[in-house]
């Protein structure tokens, strides 16, 4: 009995002292590194100047200005690193930032962080900067316990940034991490897409969608401006994609996808003829319950558009159509009657896994 006395209290011993090896020091001195130098994931054109734009608009024309800055946007980027550091902080130059009511401000502008834990990504910190200190180092997290951590850092869905530094402990490393996702599956969509209503920005259903796949997706959500322009499918055309998802039912009237659908699908798939193309319904708006107009805007658009996809899907080779919802709470799940909570992201992400990964692995794309 002594001597199990005696290993539990040195048990008990080692715990402190490692607990107190784990402490990051008060006056931590910070190393950056830009995160453009790390490794970038979601981008569905690799190629603009500034890294963190997903859209180069000095190379492709038409984009209204509210556009111009969406694109700009790092909406479903993300920096993927390891780093043997107790503590992470980034120090981020700032060009548009966005603060909309409707949507937290650690999604809009801020940070969130997932470390790799028994194969899996799990949650471990998100911040966004205060007012007037948008520049200064912000230090996500600290006290992290010895050892490589393998770490995905999303970045902010509705800002613009120029520059973006990741601090670690000085005489720790941190280097760029193979990505683990696989393919290379872009989305273009509405505000959902996008993430609006999210409380941090990993929780927009195709990041989520993309943790629990596996399938790296390429967001190109644009809130309130996915309406199947021509100028939006230039871009699409030119990306380099293994399959195509479509929220393109979210924005347009009824009568702008009669108008828009099939010469949209018909550019699209001839500059990406042999991979699928697949297209979301719309989701149920909670503004639609007790609004005689707006339930009959919402049901126009969703009928029209269920009509003409089970043409197009006879039509055209390689065109899906799938329906989506927020979940079984999907009635308590809306912020604002037109966007869904993280609660009603998850369900919508949920909703779609077993029909895309059922017509993605028809291609291959497993």
């Amino acid at each position: 009995m002594k001597r199990i006395r005696l290993l539990s209290a040195a048990s008990m011993l080692f715990l402190a002292v490692s607990a107190l090896s784990a402490r990051t020091p008060e006056n931590v001195e910070y190393v950056f590194t830009e995160a453009s130098d790390l490794t970038l994931t979601g981008k569905i054109l690799e190629d603009t100047p500034n890294p963190y734009h997903r859209v180069d608009t000095c190379r492709y024309k038409g984009f209204t200005s509210g556009e111009n800055i969406q694109v700009r946007c790092s909406a479903g980027l993300a920096v993927l690193f390891e780093t043997n550091s107790s503590t992470i902080s980034v120090k981020p130059e700032y060009g548009y930032m966005n603060r909309a009511g409707n949507t937290m401000g650690i999604s809009l502008r801020g940070y969130d962080l997932y470390i790799m834990k028994d194969g899996e990504w799990l949650y471990a910190a998100s911040k966004v900067p205060a007012d007037g200190k948008e520049e200064n180092n912000l230090v996500l997290i600290k006290d992290m316990a010895p050892g490589v951590k393998k770490c995905m850092l999303y970045l902010p869905i509705y800002s613009e940034l120029y520059s973006l530094k990741v601090g670690v402990e000085k005489g720790s490393e941190i280097s760029p991490m193979e990505s683990p996702f696989r393919y290379r599956v872009g989305i273009f969509g509405s505000s959902f897409t996008q993430g609006i209503s999210t409380s941090r920005p990993g929780m927009s259903y195709p990041m989520q969608f993309m943790r629990h796949t596996g399938i790296q997706i390429l967001s190109l959500g644009c809130s309130g401006n996915c309406k199947m322009q021509p100028y939006f499918a230039d871009v699409l055309c030119d990306a380099d994609v293994d399959a195509l998802i479509f929220d393109a039912f979210s924005n347009p009237s009824a009568r702008m996808i009669e108008e828009r659908l099939f010469p949209f699908i018909e550019k699209v798939r001839k500059a990406h003829p042999d991979i699928p193309l697949i297209f979301m319904q719309t989701i149920y708006r909670e503004s639609r319950n007790f609004s005689v107009s707006s339930d009959a805007f919402e049901k126009a658009k969703m009928e029209m558009a269920a009509k003409l996809m089970a043409e197009a899907v006879k039509k055209y080779d390689n065109v899906y159509f799938i329906r989506t919802d927020t979940g079984r709470n999907a009635h308590e799940s809306s912020v604002d009657g037109t966007h869904p909570s993280d609660m009603g992201y998850l369900g919508w992400a949920e909703s779609i896994e077993k029909p895309v990964m059922k017509i993605l692995r028809k291609y291959g794309i497993k």
